[in-house]
């Protein structure tokens, strides 16, 4: 007599679905800075302040402070060329640099990484 396989039965597990997209729109603190990492990669940083528009919900803090970091030469040109004031708006998403200092320990840092981006208005005159 021959053996029966049994069908095992498909799985009914949902999809994991994942999504990392930051989208900003605030003004820049200070100027971009560029720099020249050890690795000959040049990146580009600044900060965008966003204001809380729902500040009363949980802390009196009314704006949120982002550290944005720029890795291609079109938005490290773009950032560049913005002054303090400006209000820019921001699309990447958020990850964890790590790095090494200069007394050789290991850093980190949550910034968003920026892969487009634009002026929506120049600082006000």
């Amino acid at each position: 007599m021959g053996s029966k396989q049994r069908k095992q039965p498909e799985s009914t597990s949902l999809a994991v679905v994942s999504a990392n997209e930051v989208h900003l729109i605030g003004r820049l603190s200070g100027p971009a800075e560029e720099r020249r990492l050890p690795s000959e990669a040049v990146m580009c940083t600044f900060t965008v302040i966003v204001d809380r528009l729902d500040s009363d919900l949980r802390s009196r803090q009314r704006v949120d402070v982002i550290n944005c970091v720029a890795w291609t030469p079109r938005v490290r040109r773009q950032a560049l060329s913005w002054a303090e004031g400006d209000v820019v708006e921001v699309h990447g998403a958020v990850r964890k640099r790590f790095f090494r200092t200069a007394g050789g320990a290991t850093g980190s840092r949550v910034e968003v990484e920026v892969g487009s981006a634009r002026r929506v208005r120049r600082m006000a005159a």
